[in-house]
């Protein structure tokens, strides 16, 4: 009739038959193999990128564990230990990202980018704002990559069969951080620094916000130079980096007018005072 539904094909046949079709299916047959091939595919490559997850979380962890680290170097009485302890720390971070490499070898990066990216980017924050404390500069993308190439030596899985060269593991290999992370990771080392500013200038040091001012002032141009042609997470860390820098020349400004008037002790409470005035400001 004219208010009924149409019919489908499959509707003609019995739902016995059907039953019986499915019965009667060869687990051995061609199209069958070809499925479970593809789920045994499927169910590797979605494990491998859960470990990848765990392996990110934990170098994400254990970079911010050296971040607070560093913190403390400008109030330590010998900052040599602080940074030999961060070193340490970093070397364990090095050791999770071999693992990472190990799991990548003879797959494409890029295809577990997003697995990885988070932990990539927390370390580049950590190694730059050591490079930074140690040199008063910007560690480059290419000295980063420098220190994840391992050796066969190092590789903690072996094969069964090392009798056989073709079993053999490569003698080298690496894993590349992306601009991309190099770029992230360096935008939140901003963060660090202003923090670095703040902290300073409340243990009497009053040379460091300049010559903070002057560093942020370079990266911030840098990142202009990039604007809107560079992805997207690059753009929403700018505006991060902005506010960072103008913390870092409030405090400058506060130290160069009105820095014979306040005391030193008084110093860091002022310029926290400041800060909270610019994120009400900002609706922060």
């Amino acid at each position: 009739g004219s208010g009924g539904f149409r019919k489908r094909k499959h509707d003609n046949f019995p739902h016995g038959q059907r039953r019986e079709e499915k019965e009667n299916l060869n687990p051995s047959s061609a199209v069958m193999s070809s499925f479970k091939s593809f789920q045994l595919e499927l169910d590797t490559r979605h494990d491998k990128y859960e470990r990848l997850v765990k392996l990110s979380r934990d170098i994400t962890i254990e970079s911010k564990r050296t971040i607070f680290l560093l913190h403390r170097f400008i109030s330590a009485p010998n900052g040599e230990e602080i940074l030999n302890e961060s070193e340490v720390k970093l070397d364990g971070v090095r050791r999770k990202i071999k693992q990472v490499a190990q799991e990548l070898i003879g797959e494409d990066m890029y295809q577990f980018h997003r697995a990885i990216s988070p932990g990539l980017q927390e370390y580049v924050e950590a190694v730059s704002f050591q490079y930074f404390i140690k040199t008063r500069s910007l560690i480059s993308v290419e000295e980063i990559n420098k220190q994840l190439i391992f050796t066969a030596e190092d590789r903690e899985e072996t094969t069964n069969t090392t009798s056989n060269s073709h079993d053999k593991p490569p003698h080298t290999w690496s894993l590349k951080v992306t601009p991309v992370d190099y770029l992230l990771g360096v935008a939140d080392l901003t963060g660090e620094l202003m923090r670095l500013c703040i902290g300073s200038v409340g243990n009497g040091d009053i040379d460091t916000p300049f010559e903070l001012s002057q560093f942020l002032r370079q990266i911030y141009d840098g990142f202009t130079f990039i604007g809107n042609t560079g992805p997207y997470e690059v753009s929403k860390k700018l505006y991060t980096l902005k506010q960072s820098l103008a913390k870092v020349e409030n405090a400058c400004y506060t130290l160069k007018v009105r820095g014979s008037e306040i005391p030193k002790h008084m110093l860091a409470d002022v310029f926290s005072t400041k800060t909270e005035l610019i994120d009400q400001e900002e609706g922060l």
